[in-house]
């Protein structure tokens, strides 16, 4: 007989004001209000100012940890689970399992070749339920390596399809955060056909499956070594450039530009990226008109990142649309954004002096932006950076300054 009172209701207090659901990481507003991170994040993101319960106009976007909640809900979220998994509990196949149902499925993932996908997805949906799932995971000895082994193309004539990957990726991907002083296991997972399994993921699984192979990709790419041979992977870089795209969802753009950023550090990935159309991809995606801010800051992050090769520049400078695009992001977007913005344009303008870049700028009416730039509180990098701006200009005033009117020509430093 199923007992009325394993019907839980979370208190009202633990639910977010956005989704409703459990905060599975609460912060606060500056106006006392506590949220889950992800729903004010993209609150935020899509240009809101105010707070969405009292609709107060936010004087700081800053975002508070409120770990006395978390701790409240982690303490409601372990009581409720000991009730689930005590012998009396009904049995649900949408249950999360128990710690020994757990330990259970990992010996049938091992072992049981008939049983192995469905250990495999009660194991996935186990880790995504709580953090302290995902470290019971990560400690479980010999967990891991076993899942990377079925990564490899000829693992004991285990059959190589796509929705095991699909299962084996997103479980690596889940732990992996929890095994960052690893190096061993990182080491396996560069092996060429783990590399090939989890390419493999990235282009023909689902969206989920794709964020988690971006994901790892971005976990194992912690020095020179390991991003050379990720980018090397012939159509890694090709595939994330695919996933790039303003119609795709945008938590499979963010890990994409995620795993772009960690790989092109070594100048050879740099060259790589542009040579295979970055240049054009990203100048797309920051033209679009739902990028969000966290996007919009990567993007830019991505453009700095190139246009410090002399290919890079070059790109950027034949593409007078990107050049557009990166004035446009100057302001309002964040201070991050501005940074990476200007940077690139200094690169463009300044150090490599190209007269198209200048021109698209003064188009874009960059000048009124940069000036206007000078007026705010930004870093005294930006500042120096702007003044240098303004002084190209000032040389090529024929074509730039000479007729450039505006009410705030008055802060011009020179």
């Amino acid at each position: 007989m199923v007992r009325d009172d394993l019907y839980i209701t979370a208190p009202s207090l633990f639910r977010c004001p956005i989704s409703l659901d459990v905060m599975k990481s609460p912060v606060s507003l500056c106006t006392g209000v506590t949220y889950d991170r992800s729903s004010i994040q993209r609150w935020l993101d899509n240009g809101h100012n105010t707070c969405p319960a009292t609709m107060q106009v936010l004087h700081s976007k800053e975002i508070v940890p409120n770990r006395t909640l978390h701790r409240l809900i982690q303490i409601w979220a372990d009581s409720v689970r000991h009730r689930v998994d005590s012998p009396e509990s009904p049995t649900s196949t949408e249950s999360v399992l128990s710690r020994n149902q757990v330990l259970s499925a990992i010996t049938e993932f091992k072992t049981g070749e008939q049983t192995r996908l469905d250990s495999l997805a009660e194991i996935v949906r186990y880790a995504k339920d709580s953090e302290q799932n995902r470290d019971f995971l990560a400690g479980t000895e010999g967990f891991a390596p076993v899942l990377v082994s079925f990564l490899v193309n000829d693992n004991g004539g285990v059959q190589r399809n796509v929705e095991f990957l699909e299962l084996v990726v997103q479980a690596l991907d889940l732990i992996l955060s929890k095994k960052e002083k690893s190096e061993e296991l990182r080491n396996s997972v560069l092996q060429s056909q783990s590399i090939d399994s989890v390419l493999l993921v990235l282009q023909k699984g689902s969206s989920d499956s794709k964020i988690a192979s971006a994901r790892v990709f971005t976990s194992i790419a912690v020095d020179a070594e390991s991003k050379l041979l990720i980018a090397a992977k012939e159509g890694v870089v090709s595939e994330l450039l695919k996933l790039i795209t303003p119609e795709n969802d945008l938590n499979l753009i963010e890990s994409a530009l995620s795993c772009l950023i960690a790989i092109s550090t070594p100048k050879r990935n740099k060259v790589r990226l542009i040579h295979l159309g970055g240049v054009k991809a990203l100048s797309s995606l920051l033209s679009a008109s739902n990028l969000s801010v966290s996007s919009a800051e990567k993007v830019l992050k991505l453009l700095e990142t190139v246009s410090s090769t002399r290919e890079g520049r070059a790109e950027i400078c034949e593409d007078a649309l990107c050049v557009a695009a990166i004035v446009n992001k100057v302001l309002k977007v964040s201070t991050v954004a501005t940074e990476h913005a200007v940077t690139t344009l200094w690169s463009v303008c300044y150090l490599f002096r190209d007269q198209k870049a200048q021109e698209a700028v003064t188009k874009a009416n960059g000048l009124t932006k940069i000036l206007l730039l000078m007026q705010s509180n930004c870093s005294p990098q930006v500042r120096q950076m702007s003044v240098d701006l303004l002084k190209i200009f000032r040389v090529n005033s024929k074509s730039c300054l000479s007729s450039y009117d505006t009410k705030t020509t008055h802060i011009m430093p020179f």
